[in-house]
């Protein structure tokens, strides 16, 4: 028989660690745009009091700047979040 391969890797603590902020930010944009884009919609409609289009827009204005603290803290650019979906681009389109 062949001799055994050493398959380990080897992995810095620290680039795992932003890696996979990075990876948790994404899905966390994705879904803050999407709750964005459907607060908007429902503007358009007409659908929601005043208050609650207040209400709203304070959330999203909440949520953007702590996802920009996040990047912050864990050193990364909030344009590192968006993933190359190869042949349907952008996922958050912004590319």
């Amino acid at each position: 028989m062949g001799a055994a391969v050493n398959r380990r890797v080897e992995l810095d603590r620290d680039t795992v660690e932003r890696d996979l902020m990075k990876l948790v930010l994404t899905i966390l944009e994705l879904l803050r745009e999407l709750m964005e884009r459907q607060a908007l919609r429902r503007v358009d409609q007409g659908d929601l009091t005043e208050e609650q289009e207040e209400r709203i827009g304070m959330t999203l204005m909440l949520l953007a700047d702590r996802m920009d603290g996040l990047c912050r803290q864990y050193g990364l650019d909030p344009a590192e979040l968006d993933l190359d979906l190869g042949p349907l681009g952008p996922l958050l389109g912004r590319g």
